[in-house]
């Protein structure tokens, strides 16, 4: 893929940094990381490993005199969904609503500012698995540490007697406006727990900004966990994602990322099911138009016996839009009687688009099951003119199975309905409307619902190879 190389090194400052610091009144640990990561971000390529750096794109990219200093008025929001907790992540500052009934069921959620009241042992295990000096340390993640200015610590007890719902929050509503949020979550043993990730921006905001997400999941054993990201910025927005997780024994975890808006996304999905009969499934869904692009990187790596891991990525792209997808299926050399699953395919709608698909297997045991596919061609036109024999207008018809194409991976999320709640989202950047934070037309979702809660062991994820 093309790629043009922007003036990293003209972006930001030392002083940015340090003022940050200042304001958040940073423990001297915390401190000394944000010099770290801001010298790991100038030293670092785009892309660490060189087999894959054709790949990187980021043409037009220019966050210079982007600050994540900059403040404003709070967003308004929408009634709160019965019997969720909502953060809230804006300009002026992060907002934590939580329902009685949870906070005496020994939920607990502490925010950046409680992190680091509370010393450097509490700011110590908020950056627990962020390594700077890591071969997985990404640029654009170590400039997401040097930007932190906001955080929630989510902790669900050990056989929480409910179900534990999360919706979390970011509007990007100022010029120049820079938002870094770490997002630790630890989910109790037995517990069961449905998040949602969304990302909007607010109408009339211009030039670009940066959004940075550094997430960490911990399951205890036989927990369930769904976590949702809705991606859908304006066009100016430059985002990171870093998502790391450990599955426990017979712990299922679901990693849902759904991309609509934004101007240059990078996603980086790490994911160890350490435990035995552990299940992960990582389902990503892009839609990009114009001259978006979308670059994931996911890696499963199984290290326990028994366990059961699955990537599905689709992505359609139109106008000039571009889509990168690489994954990676590892299996360590004691993980017996794994299965193991990558699917990767994209839909092109336009000459000017383009995506690259790249599958890779690592496998270091023989009692296992692990396939991969792989695809990257123009919507079918048999399938076009079968729909038009119908009585469908063509450009109805191409719309309607790009919709289709997505829908596969929505349909397997372990979240009840989730692609009908999705639905209007997709078609509003269909049709070239921007998904705009505004009073009384809020596109955040409802409240989330984990699929066959009730019935215990049966709630499985779809590991069948196809």
């Amino acid at each position: 893929m093309e790629s043009a190389t922007p003036a990293f090194d003209r972006w930001f400052e030392e002083a940015q940094v340090t003022e940050l610091g200042r304001e958040l009144h940073d423990p001297p640990q915390f401190r000394d990381s944000r010099k770290t990561a801001l010298e790991a971000f100038r030293q670092l390529p785009v892309e660490p490993d060189p087999l894959y750096r054709q790949y990187a794109y980021l043409r037009g990219a220019d966050l210079t005199g982007v600050s994540p200093s900059v403040t404003g008025a709070p967003v308004s929001l929408p009634p709160l969904a019965d019997g969720a907790i909502r953060i809230v992540h804006d300009a002026s500052g992060t907002r934590v609503q939580m329902p009685d009934a949870l906070r005496e069921a020994g939920v607990q959620v502490r925010t950046l500012d409680d992190i680091l009241a509370a010393g450097d042992d509490r700011v110590t295990g908020f950056l627990q698995g962020i390594d700077l000096h890591g071969p997985r340390i990404d640029k654009f993640e170590a400039l997401s540490v040097a930007f932190l200015n906001r955080g929630v610590e989510l902790s669900v007890p050990d056989r929480c007697p409910v179900p534990v719902r999360v919706q979390d929050l970011t509007v990007l509503s100022e010029p120049q406006q820079a938002l870094s949020i770490r997002r630790l979550v630890h989910a109790g043993v037995q517990s069961r727990l449905a998040v949602s990730e969304e990302v909007y921006s607010a109408p009339g905001t211009t030039g670009q900004r940066y959004y940075g997400s550094l997430n960490r999941i911990e399951t205890g054993d036989a927990s369930r966990v769904a976590y949702v990201t809705v991606h859908a910025p304006d066009e100016q927005v430059l985002s990171s994602y870093s998502r790391a997780a450990r599955v426990g024994t017979n712990s299922q975890l679901a990693w849902v990322s759904v991309g609509y808006g934004g101007f240059r996304t990078r996603a980086r999905n790490y994911s160890d099911i350490a435990g035995n009969g552990g299940d992960l499934t990582d389902l990503q869904a892009f839609y990009g138009d114009h001259q978006q692009s979308f670059d994931s990187y996911m890696q499963i790596t199984h290290q326990g016996q028994d366990t059961h891991g699955q990537s599905i990525t689709r992505g359609v792209f139109r106008g000039e839009s571009r889509g990168v997808s690489r994954g990676l299926a590892r299996i360590e050399k004691e993980a017996r009687k794994t299965i193991s699953y990558l699917s990767e395919h994209a839909m092109l709608l336009s000459r000017g688009a383009r995506s690259d698909t790249i599958p890779v297997l690592e496998i270091l045991c023989r009692d296992v099951k692990a396939t991969h596919s792989s695809s990257v061609a123009p919507v079918d036109p048999e399938r076009v003119f079968y729909l038009e024999s119908r009585g469908i207008p063509d450009t109805q018809a191409v719309r309607m199975i790009g919709e289709g194409f997505l829908s596969y991976v929505l349909e397997r999320a372990p979240i009840v309905g989730l692609r009908d709640l999705l639905y209007p989202h997709l078609t509003t950047r269909w049709e070239g409307r921007p998904l705009a934070w505004t009073d009384g037309g809020y596109p955040a979702l409802p409240a989330l619902e984990l699929q066959g809660i009730e019935s215990g062991s049966e709630w499985r994820f779809d590991t069948k190879l196809r």
